[in-house]
């Protein structure tokens, strides 16, 4: 529900402003900073009118910020959707990408890939997807490798156990 009603602000937010990237750039900051505890519990509280909560958002912006994405602010604030700040940013983000059809992906392993790899990898992915992807690597326990793009749909898995349950089912069929 949430990221429905983010995409309608969104589309809206994009349809009215000039500069829809500076725009994001900005809501990613915000973004970060009502993911903290405290501004978020200061948001969603009832004991703090939206009025204030409006406020506390545009001064932190600073005052050489675009006017559209002030009386954007402004309309989050008497809907009381501030919170909706970030779900907003990202549908942005995903928006600048199909654009420039240039995509984030994130590699999960193991062991960390040198960059020759993780670039071939990635011209892999272009020439499936006919699309610009970034890979950035994580750690973690799979023994394999997992390669998701949440904004294209894809994730790719190679794990070993899943390769060798797949062998022995092969070998038992065929015998």
């Amino acid at each position: 529900m949430e990221e429905l009603i983010a995409k309608r602000y969104a589309k809206a937010l994009s349809q009215s402003s000039d500069d829809v990237a500076g725009v994001a750039e900005v809501l990613n900051v915000l973004s970060e900073v009502i993911n903290t505890k405290e501004v978020k519990n200061t948001l969603t509280s009832p004991i703090v009118g939206s009025e204030t909560k409006t406020e506390m958002i545009l001064s932190a912006l600073g005052t050489d910020i675009d006017k559209v994405l002030i009386n954007f602010i402004k309309i989050l604030g008497e809907n009381k959707r501030l919170d909706l700040i970030p779900a907003i940013a990202k549908v942005l983000n995903s928006d600048l990408q199909k654009i420039s059809n240039n995509y984030e992906g994130v590699l999960k392993s193991n062991e960390k890939l040198d960059s020759n790899a993780l670039n071939k990898l990635e011209e892999t992915l272009k020439k499936y997807t006919g699309s610009t992807i970034k890979l950035t690597q994580e750690k973690s326990n799979l023994d394999g490798l997992r390669v998701s793009v949440d904004d294209l749909g894809i994730e790719v898995n190679f794990s070993k156990e899943r390769v060798k349950e797949q062998l022995i089912d092969f070998i038992k069929k065929s015998l």
